[in-house]
């Protein structure tokens, strides 16, 4: 982020990314329904509050291909960055995840964003940030998709795993629109941003601590 509009852009996200505590990370139990895929590749979206943060955990896992920062949804298939932060297009802040099947499942994803990603106990909003596109939500890309979501969802509330009830959304998957390239890799490419080392480098290190058998 070097040219003055891309510093000023800068600013703008520090103020309204955000995220969950730094402290408190826990490892979730996982899955209990884990349904098999032996594909080659499989897609999945999530939306987690800032996407700086959801995609610099998945980045470290290993079997993920790539991980984009963009927008799912809302109705329009064309949205800039500063449409969505005004919270009236529908959109919300996501992360693309192309991975391999066979190397990292979806219910193991899973697992580490409701560990390390996102408080899904946040109504719209993750820790200073508010409004709907900062909301927590699943884009399930096929019914075995949408299966799993729904019973950890249900797993991990019926064991009390979290002090307030989970408000995750499973939203009907429509279309994913990519963020700007200065998003991507954001984190990546910017180590000493005031908002990835007290937000986002946290949230790294917790999934490199608890997830130590899916660090690549």
């Amino acid at each position: 982020m070097r040219p003055f509009a891309l510093a000023l852009l800068s600013s703008l996200a520090l103020a309204a990314c955000g995220s969950a505590s730094a402290s408190g990370y826990e490892k979730v139990p996982a899955a209990r329904l884990v349904i098999e895929n032996d594909a080659a590749s499989e897609t999945a979206v999530f939306a987690g509050g800032c996407f700086w943060g959801v995609e610099a955990v998945f980045e470290q896992v290993k079997g993920v291909r790539s991980a984009v920062s963009g927008f799912s949804g809302g109705a329009s298939r064309k949205v800039s960055y500063r449409q969505v932060v005004s919270g009236g297009t529908g959109h919300a802040e996501a992360v693309k995840v192309v991975f391999d099947p066979r190397i990292v499942s979806y219910a193991e994803l899973m697992r580490v964003y409701f560990s390390v990603i996102a408080d899904p106990t946040q109504l719209n909003r993750q820790g200073p940030d508010v409004g709907p596109h900062y909301r927590t939500a699943f884009f399930p890309m096929d019914a075995r998709q949408e299966r799993q979501a729904r019973a950890f969802i249900a797993q991990l509330g019926r064991a009390g795993v979290y002090d307030s009830p989970i408000v995750t959304r499973i939203e009907d998957w429509s279309h994913f629109i990519p963020a700007a390239t200065y998003h991507q890799d954001f984190a990546r490419k910017n180590p000493r941003h005031p908002y990835i080392v007290r937000h986002d480098a946290p949230k790294v290190a917790a999934f490199r601590r608890l997830f130590p058998e899916l660090r690549r």
